[in-house]
């Protein structure tokens, strides 16, 4: 079963890969039970929404900036 195992590093790529795209069912399989395995990897993967979620919210907070009258 090779196919499904991932070091941390192939896994933390993939990471950040899925905030871009859509991965293919074998890396959605294959992050699915690294994640289950590994402490470090579920920690990385907070630590990405989180930062996803502040820029979100960064992003939010500069259109209602740029938009109200000064």
């Amino acid at each position: 079963m090779k196919l499904l195992r991932r070091t941390c590093k192939e896994t933390a790529a993939l990471l950040v890969a899925r905030e871009d795209r859509a991965l293919p069912l074998n890396d959605r399989v294959a992050l699915y039970f690294h994640l289950l395995a590994c402490k470090a990897c579920p920690r990385f993967e907070k630590q990405l929404l989180t930062l996803r979620n502040s820029m979100q919210q960064w992003r939010h907070y500069r259109e209602n900036d740029i938009d109200s009258p000064g």
